[in-house]
């Protein structure tokens, strides 16, 4: 079966050529982050807030989107506010922990790019791009590809099973409580999370869900408690700032929630869901209608207006600077990011969360007094007055009541990590073993249908079939993206448990690379088509076996390979051509388009077989140089001769064949000075050989010939053959 057809045969077929892997707002993602480059570090906010009222005077079209941009410029300076010293998240520390919560991880997803997440961060959609590498994670929707389940990935579920079985139930446990708060149980969830806190109050999850009960039973007060609690264990937990700026926001303190949606994209930028509220927050106090009220009053100079939601007057961006606040007006005046409750000062908060259920009489829960995010530098003093735990902390029972404890008091049980350190006997190599090679993985990579193999054996698989080896499920998209990124968690944990068997699995791939990179013992062959120094040869790959050679020839750096036609007695000829490869243009579907050009020609020794494609030790051909001045005079004349007649034929050929020879093989090479100067002889020779219509095993003689004159002679005896047509 032919394996290689010229680039014209194949031109019409190929798709056009990617333009990289965003999707359709990646050019306005370019020019947000141009814009922000412009406007954050010269900290000029004011010409964000007008952009962004341009943007939205133009129409309700695209809404909160239109101010993205200004969201990343106040993010940006409210973490530049806090210095470099900021604080980062800690979370869990242990061998299975997600990139997003880094808490313990919980049915583990692998995303494209290789970092592994909870399904809780994932099905949640609580951030749009991976912390760790900010590539694009799957969405719930809006691509066929994101439209896909999300699938546990079996070998690390399989791992996190048999290493941390107590983990794994809390996991599920965990799962089923958010199916009953999707489902609205909620007296059902504050049950069943009540008892599991009573099992374990060290777990802080459970305390996330119960405030989530709580908000849905309207007990605002228990769950802001619940959430305070939170925080004073887990600081840098970017979650639940947000989930209680949620809280604060249904309860109609919007400036208090916009500031705590502030602080939870100052320690994750990418914590979508915060990001979209600070949008439609922004959205509606930039909105045209709110505008056009506030120009009647100062929203900043009226105590009656400062306590309702947030609405910029008629110093909007004036007000807008004032957002810069530093830490210590914003957090309390610590270094660390301090637990937020808010711009409430202290006595008025206390009242509006002691008397929920006299306010949710008075229009359910109206907005009480409340010092506002967007306030002047005077008002500095009332911002670091605030319900935290500066000078009291709160400690909620297992009841969900609560209790003050002094300063410097502890509780009986901080969160303790019972996943850090695994059991040697439980480390076992078999668990780490391709289901394929059935070796320890090397440059695991997980499917999207959770199945973990080694790069190179799903590489060969999907050479054969676009679907899982296991399973059988189709991958023709993950197939088309030809992103297979290596799976980092299960990579570290070989490196870390497995250290002495990964030192020996890379010895032996280091031995076959060295094997395959040899280009004079068991060199692959190609055996398609005529290939000649110096003359480009495009090959279209569709077989298996070259699908697999090119890989290896690309992998392995040396971007080389044999070309021979085939021989019905041997196999393949017994000369032919290396070829250089200058670029692989992969087609979706697994096929691809190989640049290759001719380089050395060659003598086939021994002939083998490797993996399904040919072999053969080889020995180089040069031609053999003249050194009599008078033979190689003579030699000079020929060429110049053969080289005349050759010009000659081209120009008088048909305008039709001259272009497509043009557009196949490109411009016939000039005369050389020095004609021995290359190994092969002059490169117009091999050109002309090329484009001349001569059986193979024509060309083939010649090709395989050692002097320059011999080849000049024959090649004349073809040109003064065709001359002679072309008078007829």
């Amino acid at each position: 079966m032919a394996a290689s057809s010229p680039a014209g045969a194949v031109g019409s077929e190929l798709p056009p050529e990617p333009g990289g892997s965003g999707g359709p707002g990646e050019g306005a993602d370019e020019e947000r982050e141009l814009l922000l480059a412009r406007l954050v570090p010269a900290s000029r906010l004011k010409e964000a807030v007008g952009a962004s009222l341009a943007s939205l005077c133009l129409g309700p079209l695209g809404g909160a989107q239109r101010l993205g941009t200004l969201v990343d410029c106040l993010v940006l300076n409210y973490r530049l506010r806090q210095g470099p010293g900021r604080a980062r998240e800690r979370g869990a520390e242990g061998p299975l922990r997600c990139c997003g919560c880094r808490r313990f991880l919980g049915e583990p997803v692998t995303v494209p790019c290789g970092h592994t997440y909870c399904r809780r961060c994932l099905r949640r959609e609580l951030r749009a791009r991976c912390r760790r590498c900010r590539d694009w994670l799957l969405p719930a929707g809006g691509t066929s590809t994101a439209a896909a389940p999300l699938r546990t990935s079996v070998v690390l579920n399989r791992l996190a099973e048999k290493w941390f079985p107590g983990e794994c139930e809390r996991a599920r446990a965990g799962t089923r409580l958010e199916e009953l708060l999707a489902q609205g149980r909620f007296r059902e969830a504050l049950g069943a999370v009540n008892q599991a806190v009573r099992a374990d109050s060290s777990d802080l999850m459970l305390r996330i869900y119960r405030a989530e009960s709580y908000v849905g039973l309207q007990e605002y007060k228990t769950a802001i408690e619940d959430l305070n609690f939170v925080i004073s264990k887990m600081p840098n937990w970017p979650e639940v700032y947000f989930r209680k700026g949620k809280v604060l926001q249904d309860s109609g303190f919007v400036g208090d929630a916009l500031q705590l949606f502030l602080q939870c994209l100052a320690l994750d930028e990418d914590f979508l869901p915060a990001k979209l509220e600070v949008e439609k927050i922004l959205c509606d106090v930039l909105s045209p209608e709110k505008l056009g009220e506030s120009l009647k009053e100062s929203a900043w100079n009226s105590p009656h207006i400062r306590n309702k939601p947030l609405m910029l007057g008629s110093e909007v961006t004036a007000s807008y600077c004032n957002l810069q606040l530093c830490p210590q007006q914003s957090l309390g005046g610590s270094d660390v990011l301090e637990p937020v409750s808010g711009g409430l000062n202290r006595a008025q908060s206390a009242h509006a969360l002691n008397s929920t259920k006299d306010l949710a009489k008075e229009d359910g829960l109206k907005r009480v007094s409340s010092e506002p995010l967007l306030s002047g530098q005077g008002k500095g003093a009332l911002l670091k007055r605030k319900l935290s735990f500066s000078e009291q902390d709160t400690v909620v029972c297992e009841d969900g009541r609560n209790k003050h404890k002094k300063q410097g008091e502890s509780t009986k049980r901080d969160m303790t990590l019972a996943f850090g350190t695994i059991p040697g006997d439980l480390i076992d190599a078999s668990d780490f073993e391709c289901s394929l090679c059935m070796r320890l993985f090397f440059e695991p990579v997980t499917t999207p249908c959770g199945h973990t193999f080694c790069k190179g054996c799903l590489e060969r698989c999907l050479d054969h079939a676009p679907q899982c080896p296991l399973c059988k499920e189709s991958l023709k998209e993950y197939l088309a993206s030809r992103k297979y990124s290596i799976t980092e968690l299960l990579e570290e944990l070989i490196m870390k448990y497995l250290s002495d068997e990964l030192f020996e699995r890379k010895r032996i791939h280091a031995e076959e690379t060295a094997e395959h990179s040899n280009l004079t013992k068991n060199v692959p062959m190609f055996v398609c088509t005529m290939a000649y120094p110096t003359v480009p040869c495009p090959l279209h790959v569709f077989e298996p076996r070259y699908r697999l050679m090119i890989r290896r020839s690309m992998e392995t750096g040396t971007k080389q390979f044999g070309m021979c036609i085939s021989d019905s007695q041997n196999g393949f000829a017994d000369y032919g051509c290396m070829l250089q490869i200058r670029n692989v243009h992969f087609l979706p579907d697994g096929r691809s388009v190989v640049d290759t050009i001719g380089g050395k020609r060659f003598r086939v020794l021994r002939r083998g077989m490797k993996d399904g494609y040919c072999t053969a030790d080889i020995e180089y051909l040069e031609d053999v140089k003249v050194a009599d001045e008078e033979e190689l005079k003579k030699l000079r004349e020929l060429h110049n001769f053969v080289y005349s007649q050759a010009c000659s034929w081209f120009q008088n050929l048909r305008n039709k064949f001259r272009t497509q020879i043009l557009q196949h093989f490109g411009p016939m090479p000039d005369r050389e000075e020095n004609i021995q100067a290359m190994p092969n002889g002059p490169a117009w020779c091999w050109w002309l050989l090329a484009v001349l219509p001569v059986d193979p095993r024509y060309q083939l003689s010649v090709l395989s010939m050692m002097s320059l004159k011999d080849r000049l002679i024959k090649i004349q005896h073809i040109l003064t053959y065709f001359s002679r047509d072309q008078s007829k």
